[in-house]
């Protein structure tokens, strides 16, 4: 580790020159064939081709005639590198070399830095070709010049390593230091860089869109806040104003601005909107759009494409998921809905998509209502039909809500979840060949292994950067994490791999169209090249480096049979141990729903039971209102009968009281008759 931070000090191209002198290619046949001797077959051609590819340019010189394997292996792996820039070139050299030999800076004699103004005068191109130590003749090496001659200004020639520079370590995710005020913690918000700086707006915190527009200096990396203006119509809103917060949208860095595409908000529109950011007024605007817009969504890719933006998927407000096409032309701001043939990936949101070579859309991931996916499609923008690739490599997990980038031919895929638990690798994909390499794993619940996240890519003194922020994983994150690709793996693919019968190669063409296909013979030859030699090499001694590479080999990949093994028979005990509890499973389930079916039929007949006391119930109620009705006649009659009763005792009462005078007095005719 400090080696690299020591030697990441220097500027380039005192580094690669460094690096190349170190090697062996310092102009003696003799340093350069020792040097090289050290290293692996695939590392020193790929050393060799990379130098030639920084001091001389693209390969132009003819492939080989007479059949030598040194000669023609190392054109091959200068002739591979296609079209790449020389001060790439350098950059990777020194990657691998810091790969291979990580204390190599400590060996180098302090005479061969050159100082910065001797490496950048320019000098005049020579015609003549210089003689390689194997006998092959190459022209002979140019050195760097700006193109009226002048001397290049480095950026990096006076640099303090700081910011993402200071990150030494590749292919680990790293957590710098950070400083001013952190936006708040969110997922599901936008991620562009323009001009070295990270934009953050919008995103979901609690359920609540957020919309804030949030800048981290990549230099410095230190965050600031800014108060945008809106404009309205032609003019400017003379205050700070807000735009509407959102969450699931995409933001694209194009010609120096910001456009916001899509986004779910609390009060949707019917169709797609489309707000454009100017770093430099601060100021958002509303695009105006022709053609039949897309309905408004969240959750969608939208890829930049030339001077086209493509749409796939997502959610609309209704929770409904997507899978159609559109197209919206930069130029013209004009939408097109496209009918693609062939079988289209299946609805989905929170899925990553990316471009190669202009022409080829890939589709990776996301998720419905129900599950995630870890499925490959591919549109070709030209004829408009979807396939389903064959991929190599290892197989990526289902996952949603993670985040892709490309950097050159690779597709970095970092973080989402799998509706269990967050992703904790980050994958890589060629998008030549479709092979799939782990990158790095992190461990425990960091913000790494979240959905929602989002990753940027940002270039420092010529390295490339991962730069992450922000997810969910049970809690939400607004911390910054940065990974430094190395391109190793990559080149050695371009070089050295070659594509199945079945592999996408048919598919996606590499972009190094000048690429010249070596004949199988000869391709069969190349794998056996055990040691580069830049003079011209024994035979008797590369024949016994190739028998002990291919004992190497043998035992190598008898050992990862015996692994292979190892893990099938562990697999198979599962799988048996599985197949027993679903046995099991099985049969407690068969007991269960015999149990259940015995207390349905208990249950029916206690409906029953109670349905006939309802019945005998509601008799009774009947029965206590008729007896309530002849209550109340028994009573009635009893009164009458009392009425009666009364009446007839007080007749008698009067008869009795009365005596002789009462008759008398009672009955006159009746005496005055018995007198007469």
């Amino acid at each position: 580790m400090s080696m690299a931070r020591s030697v990441s000090s220097l500027a380039y191209p005192e580094r690669f020159y460094a690096a190349a002198s170190y090697v062996g290619f310092s102009g003696s046949p003799s340093s350069s064939t020792a040097a090289l001797s050290k290293f692996q077959s695939d590392v020193a051609l790929l050393l060799y081709g990379l130098y030639q590819q920084a001091t001389v340019g693209p390969c132009n010189v003819s492939k080989p005639r007479a059949w030598n394997p040194v000669e023609h292996s190392k054109w091959t792996s200068w002739h591979g590198l296609g079209n790449m820039a020389s001060i790439e070139a350098m950059r990777l050299f020194v990657k691998i070399l810091e790969e291979e030999d990580p204390a190599w800076y400590s060996r180098v004699p302090e005479p061969t830095v050159k100082p910065n103004s001797e490496m950048h005068k320019p000098k005049v191109e020579s015609s003549g070709e210089t003689a390689i130590p194997d006998g092959t003749f190459f022209p002979e090496p140019k050195h760097i010049s700006t193109e009226n001659g002048g001397p290049i200004e480095t950026q990096d020639k006076d640099i303090i390593m700081e910011g993402l520079g200071a990150i030494a370590i590749y292919d680990k995710w790293v957590a710098p230091p950070i400083s001013g005020q952190q936006p708040k913690p969110r997922y599901q918000h936008g991620a562009a860089v323009v001009k070295d700086k990270m934009y953050i707006f919008g995103g979901n915190h609690n359920g609540r869109y957020l919309n804030d527009l949030q800048v981290l200096d990549l230099k410095s990396l230190m965050w600031s806040k800014i108060d945008a203006k809106v404009a309205k119509g032609t003019s400017e809103s003379s205050t700070p104003a807000h735009v509407a917060p959102l969450a699931g949208h995409s933001l694209i860095s194009w010609d120096d601005k910001i456009l916001s595409v899509a986004g779910h908000s609390k009060d949707p529109s019917e169709t797609v909107t489309v707000k454009e950011f100017d770093p430099q007024t601060l100021t958002w605007s509303n695009l105006r759009t022709y053609g039949k817009p897309p309905i408004s969504r969240g959750g969608q890719s939208v890829t930049l494409v030339g001077t086209t933006l493509v749409m796939f998927g997502g959610e609309d407000a209704k929770r409904s998921l997507l899978n159609d096409l559109h197209i919206l032309d930069l130029e013209t701001m004009t939408w097109d809905d496209v009918d693609a043939i062939g079988t289209p990936p299946s609805p989905r949101s929170d899925h990553a998509a990316a471009c190669h070579a202009e022409r080829y859309l890939l589709i990776f991931g996301g998720g419905s209502h129900a599950t995630c996916f870890n499925d490959l499609h591919v549109l070709d923008l030209q004829t408009m039909e979807w396939s389903r690739p064959n991929q190599q490599g290892v197989t990526p997990g289902p996952r949603a809500g993670h985040a892709g980038i490309k950097v050159g031919e690779n597709w970095f895929i970092v973080g989402g979840g799998d509706n269990k638990n967050g992703v904790s690798e980050t994958l890589v994909l060629h998008m030549s060949t479709l092979v799939w390499s782990v990158v790095t794993s992190v461990q425990g619940r960091v913000p790494l292994a979240s959905e929602g996240l989002s990753v940027v890519l940002s270039t420092c003194n010529g390295e490339d950067y991962l730069v992450s922020f922000g997810g969910y994983n049970g809690r939400y994150s607004n911390e910054v994490y940065v990974l430094k690709p190395s391109h190793k793996s990559d080149l050695q693919s371009k070089i050295f791999d070659k594509p199945t019968s079945d592999s996408m190669a048919a598919v996606i063409p590499s972009t190094n169209v000048g690429r010249d296909v070596a004949p199988e013979s000869e391709a069969a030859q190349d794998g056996k090249i055990t040691e580069i030699m830049m003079d011209n090499v024994d035979s008797g001694i590369l024949h016994m480096r190739t028998e002990e590479s291919g004992e190497r080999i043998i035992a190598a990949l008898e050992a990862e049979k015996e692994e292979l093994e190892v893990t099938l028979n562990r697999e198979q005990l599962q799988n048996i141990q599985r197949k027993q509890e679903l046995a099991e499973a099985e049969t407690k389930n068969v007991e269960i729903s015999k149990e259940l079916q015995s207390l349905r039929g208990q249950l029916a007949a206690e409906q029953s039971r109670c349905f006939k006391l309802e019945v005998d119930l509601a008799e009774l109620r009947q029965k206590l209102q008729n007896m309530e009705t002849l209550q109340k006649e028994v009573e009635l009659l009893q009164r009458q009968k009392a009425a009666s009763e009364q009446a007839a005792l007080s007749a008698r009462q009067r008869q009795n009281s009365g005596g002789v005078w009462g008759w008398l007095a009672g009955n006159p005719a009746e005496k005055s008759s018995d007198y007469s």
